[in-house]
């Protein structure tokens, strides 16, 4: 329990600041052309959109995605639910923290004033070099998630979403459950635009995450901490849960296995 909960700080960290990277380096070229990570873009849009700051938009529509995962699964744990609840409050204030950072702003009546200013790009190096910070922080996420998955003490409840797709409906596949898991965003989004018709924080670093967030989630799990194996996993209508050994040992096959019709 101690090594695992070690392993869910570190990647509560690296997912914050992988986050906040993609949103600094998007605001940093004009006209933006980087964008943010996916799930990142279309939560920061709704919230733009009933003015809530990053705490709040990250913190409600996670409640929002721990329903619809409870109906995935059939059964309502709370438990789980509560466990997505511990993970976004934490989760949500470095997201806030680590923003303000690099912008400044207020966190919970406190003024921040940015202590690592990042310029204006100016030139093209600097542009060169913001697009290689964006792509970090979308691997950076994607590390992150492929621990606390793995650690499986608590999780976002988006990447819970992705990975009762992953081992409930794709055989293991990370990057078909990242593909699906994409579609609640995606309806975020789209109320975001009709509400603000702006369609801020999307880029080709959002291009970047929807098409290898995924595939390096994947990659991740074998080269990142691989002695960290999946935790029982609960994807079932009824109370038993997957073993950690058979996910792992059978990932790669269920992964190359043709689908059953």
């Amino acid at each position: 329990m101690r090594v695992s909960i070690m392993y869910f700080i570190i990647s509560l960290l690296i997912n914050a600041l992988g986050n906040v990277l993609t949103l600094v380096t998007s605001t940093k070229i004009v006209p933006s052309f980087l964008g943010s990570a996916f799930w990142t873009a279309c939560e920061t849009n709704l919230g733009i959109a009933f003015g809530w700051n990053l705490f709040w938009a990250f913190l409600i529509l996670g409640v929002v995605i721990t329903i619809l995962n409870a109906i995935l699964v059939g059964h309502w744990d709370w438990g789980r639910a509560i466990g997505n609840i511990i993970f976004m409050v934490p989760f949500s204030f470095l997201i806030q923290f680590f923003n303000n950072l690099f912008v400044g702003g207020d966190l919970f009546g406190l003024t921040m004033k940015p202590i690592i200013n990042i310029p204006m790009a100016t030139n093209w190096w600097l542009i060169v070099l913001y697009i290689l910070i964006n792509f970090l922080g979308v691997a950076l996420i994607a590390t992150a998630i492929s621990i606390y998955q793995r650690a499986n003490l608590v999780l976002h409840p988006a990447d819970d979403l992705m990975q009762i797709l992953r081992f409930k409906y794709f055989n293991g596949s990370a990057w078909k459950a990242m593909w699906a898991s994409y579609i609640p965003p995606t309806i975020m989004g789209v109320v975001a635009f009709i509400i603000t018709r702006q369609f801020t924080y999307y880029g080709i670093g959002t291009l970047f995450a929807f098409l290898f967030q995924g595939q390096i989630t994947g990659i991740a799990d074998k080269t990142i901490f691989p002695r960290l194996k999946h935790q029982a996993i609960d994807i079932t209508e009824g109370d038993e849960s997957i073993i950690a050994e058979e996910i792992d040992s059978d990932i790669e096959e269920l992964e190359d296995a043709p689908q059953k019709k």
